[in-house]
């Protein structure tokens, strides 16, 4: 009998996926990994421990706590920080899932002997022809391939996804008849880390910890010629595409176009110059096929936020690592700071990168 480690976030999937794999006949361990600690209340503020251990007992496994919050630190929260003050917006759960996450949770697959580790996610995996493993996209409406585009063979080879044919209105069913305690517990929507969306005063309470970069405060908006058009309250507030909120009235509609934390401004522009066609990525991970040499050229269709439908594209290797992709069709609102995830034909992830130039 095979043992696996399941990730506990105290949430509907997580405990699905941990009655599923019991009831195929793993032996299951629950693990929650302790990544941030409210002083007031010593709980972790993004896996809600007794929820966790309450789902534990129910389904008759044992439940243990495992602290990532060194790692959760240099991974997740201090690159949230740095990015905003330099004017990028960025996916902390992207980075969580590969070093905070994965490793935490391999890291426990040692302590208690076991040979796999699964998590809630809603995705694929495969083993390809040429031996390599990939997630792939499945069409189903929570699907999570874009997030997991940063794990590595080894991460991947040891993973279990219970619930990649299911829906989330099926995993809710299942909990439901297993009468497990979060059946009805709402998702979360919110980044773990900051309370109720206040994601600038978190940033700005950080701010002295980041060596090569400061909060400003307020600067100017602009035009694309340099035109100052009024105040901002911050570059931190705003990202690339945002109209609501800005404070400013124009009379027409204006959106972010561009976030310059050197001047400390913020260019605002009509929506037709939105539109971009080609961008550059860096800190590629490749999943479905080896890391293409400088000059190569492959074809994929690339998804620039985790909701886009994705577009078809050219991606060239660059001598620097970085890849350059040039879309068959214009896209909107490409943001530094967010991920580039490239998937072929079949829907398996090719790779991905952190989208760092707009041309």
């Amino acid at each position: 009998m095979s043992k696996v480690i399941v990730g506990m976030s105290g949430g509907v999937d997580s405990a699905v996926c941990a009655y599923l794999l019991k009831e195929q006949g793993y032996d299951v361990v629950g693990v929650t990994l302790r990544t941030w600690i409210d002083s007031d209340k010593e709980v972790s503020k993004c896996c809600e421990l007794e929820d966790a251990a309450r789902i534990c007992r129910k389904i008759g496994i044992p439940y243990h706590i495992h602290n990532v919050g060194r790692d959760f630190c240099t991974y997740v929260t201090t690159p949230f920080v740095s990015d905003y003050l330099h004017g990028r917006t960025p996916s902390p759960c992207v980075d969580c899932n590969r070093h905070v996450k994965w490793e935490g949770m391999l890291y426990t697959t040692h302590l208690f002997d076991a040979d796999f580790i699964a998590t809630g996610h809603y995705a694929t995996l495969e083993k390809l022809p040429n031996g390599r493993f990939a997630v792939r996209n499945t069409g189903n409406a929570k699907d999570q391939s874009y997030m997991l585009y940063r794990l590595t063979q080894e991460q991947l080879s040891k993973t279990l996804f219970p619930l990649s044919n299911y829906t989330k209105d099926e995993v809710r069913a299942i909990a439901a008849k297993a009468e497990l305690p979060v059946a009805e517990k709402p998702d979360s929507q919110e980044i773990c880390f900051v309370e109720d969306g206040m994601y600038p005063e978190y940033v700005k309470s950080r701010a002295s910890e980041i060596e090569d970069a400061e909060y400003k405060g307020e600067g100017n908006f602009v035009d694309e010629q340099g035109n100052v058009l009024g105040r901002h309250k911050g570059i931190i507030h705003y990202t690339i595409g945002q109209r609501k909120g800005l404070g400013i009235a124009l009379g027409h509609p204006i959106f972010v176009k561009e976030i310059r934390p050197d001047t400390n401004e913020v260019v605002l522009c009509e929506e037709e110059t939105l539109w971009g066609s080609r961008i550059t990525c860096r800190d590629l991970n490749f999943m479905s096929i080896e890391e293409p040499a400088a000059g190569e050229i492959i074809r994929a269709k690339v998804k620039i936020r985790y909701r886009h439908d994705g577009e078809w594209a050219d991606l060239k290797m660059l001598e620097d690592g970085r890849v350059l992709i040039t879309f068959d069709k214009p896209v909107r609102a490409a943001t530094p700071g967010q991920a580039a995830v490239f998937y072929d034909e079949k829907g398996y992830v090719i790779g991905g990168g952190k989208i760092c130039e707009l041309r």
